[in-house]
């Protein structure tokens, strides 16, 4: 009996990550509505990736020092991943906190794999077939449906949130981080990666940190600062991304992409618990609009 329940256990742990990573992932978009009431938005993003940055290289700076001649080539690969992975969906997702709802940042960003899809059409020259063209069209519709509140009058006269542009910018982001990830090829672990995309997505938010310090808000580092940030940089951060490395390892890249379905359902949940909002009719028109074109755009 006992060797049984072992195997029962080892099929089961996969699903248990896949279930339990976007538990962490989704808690970005808490510091998101919470952390910018303390932080700066850029402050947050960009002391947040030089935290994860801090708290990872002690564990990896040996193999990165012994496999920097195959590193030094691909900086500026991992300068580019940092930016889109680090850069604009760290800061993007912080400024739009401000001014839309959890709700709506977790339907929007999870569009990203059919912006995937479309950018792997025109950047990688893959072939699109009818399907995920029907699907990237519901998706789009889904995504309007949110933006504008469900009232098309807003749209046309372009009276929307500013908070959920931001968000469809981070979306973009990650569309962008996550086919040239996998598109381009790296020679060492993905710790390594991480570690070095920590540290150039803080060196491409650096400059954007420093206009934001002189021209708009300066940073109170206190105790909310250290708190928010130690946050970002371990549960959205080294948590999640570790996570989704061993389910990545278990189920697959196509399995484990399902947990940003996941990741739109935690953040209505963290948002009505800790920001006491409220899900109206069109985040259900466009949530489920969003996944029906997801399901048809990942259609092969």
């Amino acid at each position: 009996m006992k060797p049984s329940s072992k195997k029962s256990n080892s099929k089961i742990y996969p699903y248990f990550l896949l279930f339990l990573q976007p538990v962490f992932m989704s808690s970005n978009l808490i510091i998101a509505r919470g952390g910018v009431e303390f932080v700066p938005p850029i402050s947050l993003a960009f002391w947040r990736w030089v935290t994860t940055f801090l708290l990872l290289i002690p564990f990896f700076y040996k193999p990165i020092l012994k496999n920097f001649k195959k590193i030094k080539p691909e900086f500026f690969k991992l300068f580019f991943l940092g930016l889109m992975g680090c850069g604009i969906c760290g800061a993007f997702p912080f400024i739009a906190g401000k001014t839309t709802t959890m709700a709506n940042m977790g339907i929007i960003y999870t569009s990203s794999p059919v912006f995937i899809i479309l950018l792997s059409t025109f950047i990688l020259k893959e072939l699109i077939k009818t399907k995920q063209i029907f699907g990237l069209v519901i998706c789009i519709v889904g995504v309007l449906a949110i933006i504008c509140k469900g009232d098309l009058n807003l749209l046309i006269n372009t009276q929307f949130t500013s908070g959920d542009i931001w968000m469809l910018g981070a979306a973009l982001g990650w569309a962008l981080y996550s086919v040239y990830l996998i598109h381009w090829k790296f020679k060492f672990s993905f710790f390594i990666r991480f570690t070095l995309i920590s540290f150039f997505g803080a060196l491409s938010l650096f400059p954007f940190y420093v206009m934001e310090e002189i021209l708009i808000n300066r940073t109170n580092f206190d105790i909310y600062f250290t708190f928010w940030v130690l946050f970002g940089a371990i549960s959205p951060g080294v948590i999640a991304f570790t996570l989704y490395a061993k389910a990545q390892k278990y189920l697959g890249a196509s399995i484990t992409g399902f947990t940003l379905y996941l990741y739109t359902i935690y953040a209505a949940i963290y948002g009505i618990i800790f920001f006491g909002e409220q899900l109206q009719n069109f985040h259900y028109l466009g949530a489920s609009l969003v996944l029906i074109g997801v399901y048809f755009a990942k259609k092969t």
